[in-house]
């Protein structure tokens, strides 16, 4: 019987059939970039607010105060009387009632002296010149609930670790396309709600489980793209990262035109339900199904594949080689059970987890000078382009493990020298830097390409998802070690990531080459890797690698 790999070179590697589902899954990555990158927009902190007094809001009503005179009530002693006084998280440690002056409502202080009024910490009373324009202002995320902000995006994080765990060992026991579609009806859901959620508690609870989602819809969309198309064809998951960066700078013009958080939070997540079409167009992953003992679904796949690519397949191709690996319920045990896969799954987490910090860390630390936040956050995401555009065009001619590994390196070296460039050349500061983030940004892509590449079809999207649990970790981490460390000295957080960076790109050079390798279908084929071709390129003459090229 042919093997799967026979059969999908007569029907069609990347013909019409997949360059269609190929485009269709693509636009996974921008609505997965718009939940990511969201909270930059979603938690505006508004320009001008300020602590209303006790009391004050019927005292208005009663004198015919408008919103600025009574703000020049709260806040004009503060400026006038307590000159260090953080106007915005204190008031006036008194209360207004029915005997207060209109025209002086502050005559019982007039005996005090200059500098001496007595002030209180604000508790709930902001008042927001642009009312809940932002989770800022809808939940009171100021002053000492500040944190609170970061804590939003830390649960993300949380909830694409969680979907990492549990939405790949389901898209490896139950399907691929169908954990897809699930995870898009949950990413619509929670965010409709996240929009509408009447606490700040209901909002962390849902912007968790649409975390948990939004990562199944990425991962699983990642894995179905590999699986449908020929080794040559592989390099096409970097192209899904290009859609990320275009949601990047698609997700500043949606937030310039909509002038409120839960319009951006409907605007990112509704598209999420017309991806349920997608059971119409997109086939069960055939190479799962061979993996479950199910051959004549994968065949009748394979059947339309070719038809729509215009080409037949031939008629004894009436079975397909159907894996006699024993399938289970896959566990981190099987990703570490075998020589070859134990350094692979190990190296593979590190690699997720230092690209995810220092990608994180160096957009946090670089940014972009300029007071536009929508022009700025679109030029970010427009540096990116280029590191998709040079993995392309060097990733099939000298493999994947020499740019995976001088990304890394280069990164670290950036990382290094601008820790130690003087503050009086801020032009050449910036532009090692950028290239710092250029290259990390090259192996944070690479990496993905080559976790889906080194594990097999049994193993697969576990294995994605589990590795790449470990860059949401990274994500979660970032902030607190970039601020920790930068209030010990501004420049550590570079040589941290400089250290990581540089023994990631040693690491990696452990990896097995597999530019131009079929996927492996086993466990036993995941092993052979390293044997049949070496490692990082160098093949092995006394092999014959003829069926792995």
């Amino acid at each position: 019987m042919p093997s799967f790999d026979e059969v999908l070179k007569e029907a069609g590697e990347f013909g019409r059939f997949q360059k269609r589902v190929f485009f269709l899954l693509c636009q996974t990555g921008i609505t997965f970039s718009f939940l990511f990158a969201s909270v930059v927009f979603l938690g505006q902190t508004p320009e001008n607010y300020w602590c209303r007094i006790p009391g004050a809001a019927e005292l208005s009503e009663r004198c015919g105060w408008t919103l600025e005179e009574e703000r020049n009530f709260t806040v004009l002693p503060l400026r006038l009387a307590n000159k260090s006084s953080s106007r915005e998280c204190e008031r006036l440690d008194t209360a207004w009632d029915t005997s207060t002056s209109c025209a002086n409502p502050l005559a019982c202080y007039s005996n005090r002296s200059t500098g001496s009024l007595p002030l209180t910490a604000c508790h709930d009373t902001w008042v927001y010149e642009e009312p809940h324009s932002s989770i800022v202002s809808e939940y009171n995320l100021v002053c000492s609930n500040a944190w609170m902000l970061d804590l939003t995006q830390a649960i993300l994080n949380l909830g694409f670790l969680a979907g990492a765990f549990t939405l790949g060992y389901a898209a490896d026991r139950y399907g691929r396309i169908l954990i897809y579609l699930l995870s898009c009806l949950g990413v619509g859901i929670c965010g409709i709600i996240v929009a509408f959620a009447p606490n700040f508690t209901v909002f962390l609870i849902f912007r968790f489980l649409q975390g948990v989602f939004s990562k199944g819809t990425w991962m699983t969309c990642y894995v179905i793209v590999t699986e449908i198309v020929g080794s040559d064809q592989r390099i096409i998951g970097i192209v899904i990262q290009m859609f990320f960066t275009l949601g990047i700078m698609i997700l500043p013009g949606i937030a310039y035109w909509v002038p409120n958080w839960q319009g951006i939070q409907l605007a990112i997540s509704l598209p999420n339900f017309l991806f349920l079409l997608y059971y119409w167009a997109v086939p069960e992953s055939p190479r799962w199904l061979l993996t479950r003992k199910k051959g004549e679904k994968a065949l009748k796949i394979m059947h339309d594949i070719a038809k729509h690519n215009g080409k037949y397949l031939s008629p004894h191709y009436s079975e397909i080689t159907v894996s006699n690996e024993e399938v289970s319920n896959p566990s981190f045990l099987d990703l570490i059970r075998t020589p070859q896969m134990r350094r692979n799954t190990l190296i593979l987490m590190y690699a997720w987890f230092t690209s995810a910090l220092i990608y994180q860390g160096l957009v946090m630390r670089l940014g972009i000078v300029g007071g536009n936040l929508y022009l700025d956050f679109f030029i970010s995401g427009a540096v990116e382009l280029p590191a998709a555009l040079l993995i392309l065009v060097t990733i099939d001619r000298i493999g994947r493990c020499p740019p995976f590994a001088i990304s890394n390196i280069v990164a670290g070296i950036a990382c290094f020298i601008t820790a130690f460039l003087p503050e009086d050349l801020p032009w050449f500061k910036t532009t090692v830097a950028t290239l710092g983030r250029l290259s990390i940004t090259i192996a944070f892509e690479i990496v993905y390409l080559v976790n889906t590449e080194l594990y097999p079809t049994t193993l697969r999207n576990f294995g994605v998802s589990l590795c790449s649990s470990l860059c949401d970790l990274g994500g979660i981490i970032a902030p607190f070690l970039l601020f920790r460390l930068a209030a010990i000295w501004l420049e550590l957080p570079l040589i941290i990531f400089s250290i990581l960076a540089i023994v990631c790109g040693l690491l990696v050079l452990l990896l097995p080459e597999t530019k131009g390798i079929s996927l492996p279908e086993t466990v036993e084929d995941a092993e052979q890797l390293s044997s049949h071709y070496g490692k990082c390129g160098k093949k092995r003459k006394h092999r014959d690698t003829s069926s792995y090229i």
